[in-house]
């Protein structure tokens, strides 16, 4: 009987941990930033007057710290990446994952994307960073990982 009942209490408290831990994923950006670690964050952030999930973004060597918005579109899905140097969204259309400039509708709640802040040569390396559908973690993966392009010749 006290096996059972232990046994229980390990199972409440490893579910409870797990359900506690809000990290989707964790690797390596292959940049001096270092590994990132990509959490759920529990609020959602209103953009263009949607309810949109949010992620945050944070790198082991940088105090960077990047926001997505996850946008479910129709076709496939549009993320947000939002941060006070460079802002820029992902496009998946069902057919490749790519960057663009942010939606010239964001310009009007005061986001939007400003080239001369960013590595342009990055920038349109990244116009298809993968192709085919993927799920969102592995589209996160991919945002963690070659954003920092985007930023780092500016750092230089």
């Amino acid at each position: 009987m006290k096996t059972i009942i232990f046994t229980a209490l390990l199972t409440l408290m490893v579910s409870t941990l797990a359900l506690g831990n809000r990290i989707v994923a964790k690797g390596s950006s292959n940049s001096a930033f270092g590994n990132y670690k990509i959490e759920k964050m529990e609020d959602h952030m209103m953009l263009q007057n949607k309810e949109l999930d949010q992620y945050l973004i944070t790198y082991s060597n940088s105090d960077l710290k990047v926001i997505v918005a996850l946008d479910k579109q129709k076709s496939c899905k549009k993320y947000y990446v939002l941060n006070d140097q460079v802002s820029v969204q992902y496009e998946c259309n069902g057919i490749y994952l790519g960057i663009k400039k942010l939606d010239k509708e964001l310009a009007n709640e005061g986001r939007a994307t400003i080239m001369e802040t960013l590595n342009r040569g990055a920038f349109y390396h990244q116009k298809v960073i993968a192709g085919g559908t993927a799920a969102t973690v592995e589209h996160l993966e991919l945002i963690a990982s070659y954003y920092p392009e985007l930023v780092l010749a500016k750092a230089s």
